[in-house]
């Protein structure tokens, strides 16, 4: 039987039924070895295996690996902002949010209206690199703490604070990539 005929008659699995590797390896579009080196940096990701080693993805591994690879692919994240992100949300509330839970239920006026309720994502923020001159005026225990001297009078929103938090994470995250490329040359 050729291979065209024998895909033919195959019978397409239910969404509840369970995949191997290479099915979601093809679903995701994701080699097989980055599935197999996820599992092991995001312990959220747990195959069922089977004697001989062979691994079986639940529908719902299969929903946290797509959210796992539009994060790291799509949205740039690195893998530790994604374990970041796991640990906050769980991988329930991660799942819904990068899969957009709406209600089926709602009328479209209804899920407009969800929509416009929900907060605008914040315009990403770019730090300014502080001239020599400038960093000098300030110690730098003030700048770590927060506690420097602002150009501007006026409080910086908890909103503010969070974006700069975030830069701040992301800054750290690519200092350690740095400190990292650098041990390994």
């Amino acid at each position: 039987m050729s291979d065209a005929a024998g895909a033919a008659s195959r019978i397409e699995k239910s969404a509840s039924a369970f995949r191997t590797i290479s099915e979601v390896s093809q679903e995701l579009d994701v080699p097989q070895h980055v599935l197999r080196f996820w599992e092991t940096k995001f312990s959220q990701v747990k195959p069922l295996k089977r004697a001989g080693g062979r691994r079986y993805y639940r529908p719902e591994d299969i929903s946290l690996l797509r959210c796992i690879r539009d994060l790291l692919y799509a949205d740039g994240f690195t893998i530790r902002g994604v374990q970041k992100r796991l640990r906050e949300k769980g991988v329930k509330g991660l799942v819904a949010e990068m899969e957009g839970e709406v209600s089926v239920t709602e009328t479209p006026d209804e899920q407009m209206e969800t929509v416009a309720a929900q907060p605008a994502e914040p315009a990403p923020v770019t730090p300014t690199v502080p001239t020599p001159v400038e960093s000098a005026k300030v110690p730098m225990e003030a700048l770590r703490s927060g506690d420097a001297p602002s150009a501007s009078a006026a409080p910086v929103s908890a909103e503010k604070k969070a974006e700069l938090a975030a830069v701040k994470d992301q800054l750290e995250s690519l200092l350690l990539d740095v400190r990292t490329a650098r041990r390994s040359l």
